[in-house]
């Protein structure tokens, strides 16, 4: 599908350059002279390539472990966070009383089993002097026996409540940076409900399903290239190939770490592998100065059946040199604009000209 847009929409970029610049524009309004070439599919420099999502390494999705009301949400997404750092806190006052009256029972507990170890110290001794019994020796052990078993219970019961408590305060489990918020402050959460979402920048991957029978080849690559939404290219660290095909697609897991860059894509940009194996589609390359670039979209002048140029959107791939590889938007035989500055300039003539004629 071919997407066009509005000269205007990307005009600005270069209408400062096209001040001043004169063009082959003829006199009676027919197509321009303007410097062209023919896009050509090429095999040569296609390998075969999949698309991927970019992941991270470490993440973690938090979710509430115990329930209560958001009092404060600390960080939005984006936020850098450091471990441990108090991200999410929730009220306590459950909480909190369900540790007091733990507490309160491991005291009585340890009391109780104070005073039956004394009891049964106490009975041992006459019992060694022959005044008391073996049966009741028997009892009294397993009256203390059960108070420190009691007691040990408090103890757990303590840490639970006491668990419960710290679990009010949603902490950072690494650094990095959030993802994902799904809570506001007021919101009453339940045990798993999904809070935020945190990721460390520093290790990422790419990750795409690839069929079976490119697996197998994969299987003897160390490696592949992975191509970036900017256009950047990269070789991968290291590259995983999954044991099994998924039994309902058929297709199989490849992952691909990437390096370290200056400026890394984030998780869930979308991005391609690109091998050297053989059989890869053929596609077309273009002089990247034929390339008007505003923000992330990308264009080219394409000319019409008129010869008159007209601004498409396109989607880019690899960069090898000063050639840049071209997607989606421009299809085989189109006739491309060098120089997107006169193209735009031919336009501008056209308009003015077409206004004088109005007058």
């Amino acid at each position: 599908m071919r997407h066009w847009i509005a000269p205007f929409a990307l005009a600005g970029l270069l209408v400062l350059s096209a001040c001043g610049r004169g063009t082959n524009v003829p006199a009676n309004g027919s197509a321009p002279a303007l410097d062209t070439l023919v896009a050509r599919a090429d095999r040569a420099q296609s390998g075969r390539s999949w698309d991927a999502t970019v992941q991270a390494v470490r993440q973690a999705d938090l979710s509430a472990q115990t329930g209560g009301r958001v009092l404060a949400v600390n960080v939005d997404v984006g936020d850098p966070v450091e471990a441990g750092d108090v991200l999410v806190r929730l009220t306590a006052v459950e909480q909190q009383s369900g540790a007091n009256v733990a507490r309160a029972q491991l005291q009585a507990a340890q009391a109780a089993a104070h005073e039956a170890q004394a009891t049964f110290d106490r009975y041992q001794a006459l019992a060694q002097r022959q005044l008391v019994s073996r049966l009741q020796i028997d009892q009294l052990r397993a009256s203390r026996d059960a108070a420190v078993a009691a007691r040990d219970a408090a103890q757990a019961q303590l840490a639970s409540a006491s668990q419960q408590a710290d679990y009010t305060q949603v902490r950072a489990p690494f650094a990095g940076v959030v993802q994902a918020r799904t809570v506001q402050p007021g919101e009453a959460v339940a045990p798993g409900s999904a809070l935020l979402s945190v990721y460390a920048p520093g290790a990422l991957r790419a990750q795409a399903l690839v069929p079976e029978s490119d697996a197998a080849a994969l299987r003897a690559e160390k490696s592949v290239q992975v191509v970036l939404a900017d256009g950047r290219q990269v070789q991968s660290s290291a590259l995983t190939v999954f044991p099994a095909a998924d039994p309902s697609t058929h297709s199989v897991g490849v992952r691909a770490d990437l390096p370290t860059l200056p400026h890394p894509p984030k998780p869930g940009d979308s991005v391609r592998l690109l091998s050297s194996l053989p059989g890869g589609q053929a596609s077309i390359w273009l002089p990247r100065s034929a390339l008007v670039q505003r923000g992330e979209v990308s264009a080219v002048y394409v000319l019409d059946g008129t010869r008159w140029p007209e601004l498409r959107q396109v989607r880019v791939g690899r960069r090898l040199g000063e050639q840049i590889e071209i997607l989606a938007g421009v299809h085989d035989g189109d006739i491309v604009a060098r120089d997107p500055v006169s193209a735009l300039q031919a336009l501008v003539e056209r308009r003015q000209r077409a206004g004088g004629d109005h007058d």
